[in-house]
Formats: structure tokens, C-alpha cells, sequence
């Protein structure tokens, strides 16, 4: 798979929707993960992200504007001893308690398929990163629904042990705006990502549609000595 740039990517498409960004740093000694949410509504704009413990949590800007919260307040990342999980839903709590439970990342998420938002079916993506003695891999998920009329959902996993250097996977709910909105297609595009948490922020903000963005969340993790540095961005302040 041929190599592209997140900001190229980002700035082709005004509404991947929400979307997962899991890597390395160029110089091997970082696990990066990003998160991002975007919203065309009134309720899902009124967003923001805040830490919440190790982890962090959707957060409604003005609480008197929230109308459902069903689908758009829950805990994105959630961190269970060496492994980070990044999910676009609540589907973050079932990976944590079923791997506490010695349960693998696919045994988690059997449980569970796409978004009740029809016609959307908006698709759940998931990563968790493990990082342990030094070593780090990690996996993406996608549960959508099928292409045919039927009530079938589609289950994918992408692993990716010892990944290389300053690449990483890129997922995210759509295709583009339409409506309904199309479903992600193929396997997690594979991107470069940057050496700096800062640059690397800015880059992904300044690359978001300037009016369907509302949060990002960007984590380095050293995995000689798993101390993390986080950056959130929140288009309403």
C-alpha cells in the first residue's frame, strides 16, 4: 500500500466523520494515537473532549443544547495497564472490561456491530495499542454494515506487529459527506506520521474542514518508558 499524507488526505475530504490515527514516531521511540470527532449537527457540534483519568471522555459544550447523548457522550480512550484503547463510541468501555476479563481485542468487540443511526449505520472503529519490554504493536477494527439490504454486519481486524518508523494507519467512519453517509471502504490507510506532538497536532487540526471539526485528541507514548505526553484541541472554548 502506497504511503500518503494525513493532511492530503484530510483536506480531500470534508467529512471522514470520526477517525483513528495509530503509529510510530520516525525515530521508533514513540506510539503515537490520535482522535478525532466531527459533527454537521447542532447536537453533535456541541461537543468537546476532556481528560478523564488516564483516558478522555466526550463532554457536552453547553449542556442545555444536548438533545441525545446516546451516541455522541462516551469515553473515546480508555488506558487498562500497558494497552491504550481508542474507540469511536462506547464500544471502548466493552474492550476494557473484556480484556480485564483476559478477553482478546476481537473476543470484545463480538458483542457488538454498527451504529443503530440509520440510515447512517455510522460504522464502529476501534484500536488498542500494547506496549510491553520495549515492544509495541497494535490493531484497528471496523464493524459496518453490509452492503446488501440485509441486517449483516461486517467484521474486520488489521494487526500490525513491530511497526515501522514513522508510519501509521489511518480509519475513519466515512467515505464523505452524502446522505446517507457512505461507509468507510478497504483497510486503514497507511500515512506518515510526524516526530513532534505539536507539529503533528497542528498539522491534523489545520487539516480538519474548518466547519465540521470539533475535537482532536493526540497521544506520544515513549515505550522505552510509557510516559505520555497528550494534546487536545477543541474547536469550542
Amino acid at each position: 500500500m502506497k504511503m500518503i499524507s494525513i493532511s492530503e488526505e484530510l483536506k480531500s475530504n470534508s467529512y471522514p466523520g470520526r477517525g483513528i490515527i495509530i503509529g510510530r514516531t520516525p525515530d521508533g521511540k514513540k506510539a503515537v494515537a490520535a482522535y478525532f470527532i466531527m459533527g454537521r449537527s447542532e447536537n453533535s457540534r456541541n461537543r468537546i473532549f476532556v481528560e478523564d483519568g488516564q483516558g478522555i471522555r466526550t463532554q457536552a459544550f453547553d449542556p442545555a443544547k444536548l438533545a441525545d447523548p446516546s451516541l455522541i457522550i462516551y469515553a473515546p480512550v480508555r488506558v487498562l495497564g500497558n494497552k491504550t484503547i481508542v474507540t469511536n463510541g462506547d464500544q471502548t468501555d466493552t474492550i476494557y472490561e473484556g480484556m480485564d476479563k483476559q478477553m482478546t481485542f476481537e473476543q470484545c468487540l463480538r458483542c457488538r456491530e454498527y451504529e443503530p443511526d440509520a440510515p447512517n449505520f455510522t460504522p464502529r472503529i476501534s484500536g488498542i495499542m500494547h506496549i510491553e519490554d520495549g515492544g509495541y504493536n497494535y490493531a484497528m477494527s471496523i464493524l459496518k454494515k453490509s452492503e446488501g439490504d440485509t441486517a449483516s454486519c461486517c467484521r474486520y481486524t488489521f494487526a500490525y506487529e513491530n511497526p515501522t518508523a514513522g508510519e501509521g494507519h489511518f480509519i475513519h467512519t466515512y467515505m464523505g459527506d452524502g446522505n446517507p453517509l457512505p461507509s468507510f471502504e478497504g483497510e486503514p490507510k497507511r500515512i506518515e506520521i510526524g516526530a513532534s506532538i505539536d507539529a503533528f497536532t497542528d498539522l491534523l487540526w489545520e487539516s480538519l474542514n474548518e466547519d465540521n471539526k470539533v475535537s482532536l485528541f493526540v497521544r506520544y507514548i515513549d515505550i522505552a518508558t510509557k510516559e505520555t505526553e497528550t494534546r487536545i484541541v477543541n474547536k469550542n472554548r
